[in-house]
């Protein structure tokens, strides 16, 4: 099994916690692909899906992003079995909207039958901690060993 992990930024944030998460997990296959360059056709229930993703606007997907899920929504495609992780990128001074965009994203793999494991991320650029440094940490809890024996 590989670990792809997805990325959607706006203004390179989320390309550079995708980095990290590589480097931190790189006793694995890893591969990182901006979604803006993915086709969700090569979405493949036999790796481990990282998603990466930050929130734009009025809590929408970053433009990164658009594209793929663009295309999802329009495939419709089977995901079951498809397991993935997600990290959101945010800010609480924006309230309801607040890591919306990883949510969104979660959302739409969720509605093709992808299911969704480990703690869903949300960073806070309202606070001090880092965002690769919150990723690296995050890395650690994915229950990524698990996955691959069973």
């Amino acid at each position: 099994m590989r670990v792809v992990v997805l990325f959607g930024s706006e203004l390179g944030t989320a390309e550079m916690v995708a980095e990290a998460l590589a480097d931190e997990l790189s006793a694995y296959d890893v591969s990182v692909f901006d979604m803006f360059d993915f086709d969700p056709g090569d979405l493949d229930a036999d790796d481990f899906h990282i998603v990466v993703c930050s929130t734009y606007g009025d809590g929408e997907l970053p433009t990164g992003a658009e594209p793929f899920f663009a295309l999802l929504d329009a495939a419709q495609p089977d995901l079951a079995g498809l397991r993935f992780a997600v990290f959101g990128l945010g800010d609480t001074i924006y309230g309801d909207t607040y890591n919306r965009g990883g949510e969104i994203a979660a959302d739409k793999l969720v509605a093709r039958g992808a299911i969704q494991v480990g703690e869903h991320a949300r960073h806070d650029a309202s606070t001090e901690v880092r965002p690769k440094d919150m990723a690296r940490e995050w890395a650690g809890t994915l229950p990524i060993p698990a996955l691959m024996t069973g």
